[in-house]
């Protein structure tokens, strides 16, 4: 195992969250090798000896589940107001964390992995990973977002960058946008959808990276394959050999007869 930051170490061991073992480690309680830890130390936890508070840690062998949010539940750790968090769905959480959260509003398809490295790379904005999502609107006719969601929109300064969209008629006279961003930016799908003049009814994330919703019923987790697992460090470049499967950088296009496939 190559070396990593003693409290992503800490993390990973299901000892604290990482805010949680910088403080552990200020406060002395960690050493290594017998020497009290510093802030900032990195170790390597195969060969050398980590306790906290004189009780010895061991790394848990990374982890990765797929979780389909429910509707009011919320991606955190705990929650002030007493709902239900995400980690409340899955069985043995300690040492996960969540890849792109969810907003309590917003269903569909989480990843959490005690793999930090991964996490950083894949909600980076460098990488360009596509999520996909169903939306559900109403408030303008269906030919009119058809011919909408090819225009360029601007949030906070900066354009959407969305890759694909198909509008197809729903029900009571909604629409169903089906479409695919490479950027996570915290709600950028609603503010996306208010720029067009369009009330979101209901939002889902249905893929994220090579990672798909499928059949996952509401509420349930499953562990991801190795093949999964792989071709998700592929992407972000962290399987040592292959570049990450980054997109070509040009202009965001958008198409409105391919039905999206990528996010």
């Amino acid at each position: 195992m190559s070396e990593m930051r003693l409290q992503r170490a800490l993390a990973r061991a299901g000892v604290a969250s990482r805010r949680a073992a910088e403080v552990l480690i200020e406060a002395g309680k960690v050493r290594v090798d017998g020497q009290v830890a510093l802030l900032g130390s990195r170790v390597d936890p195969e060969s050398q000896k980590i306790t906290v508070s004189g009780r010895r840690v061991t790394l848990r062998p990374v982890r990765w589940v797929a979780l389909h949010k429910p509707l009011g539940v919320v991606s955190s750790a705990s929650d002030p107001e007493g709902r239900r968090t995400v980690f409340d769905l899955v069985p043995r959480p300690a040492g996960l964390t969540y890849v792109g959260r969810l907003d309590i509003n917003t269903t569909g398809l989480l990843l959490l992995t005690t793999d930090g490295d991964a996490v950083h790379r894949l909600t980076h904005p460098r990488y360009r990973v596509p999520r996909e999502y169903m939306v559900l609107v109403h408030g303008r006719p269906t030919s009119e977002i058809a011919g909408a969601v090819k225009r360029t929109v601007v949030v906070a300064g900066r354009p959407v960058a969305l890759t694909r969209a198909r509008v197809t008629p729903g029900r009571d006279g909604r629409s169903l946008i089906h479409l695919t961003l490479t950027e996570g930016r915290h709600h950028v799908v609603r503010k996306w959808c208010e720029a067009l003049n369009l009330k979101v009814d209901r939002l889902a994330r249905v893929a994220f990276g090579p990672i798909r919703l499928d059949d996952l019923s509401a509420g349930s987790v499953r562990p991801l394959t190795d093949q999964e697992i792989h071709a998700l460090r592929r992407m972000v470049g962290l399987i040592p050999g292959e570049a990450p499967e980054t997109p070509p950088r040009r202009r965001p296009s958008v198409n409105t007869t391919t039905p999206s496939r990528g996010k």
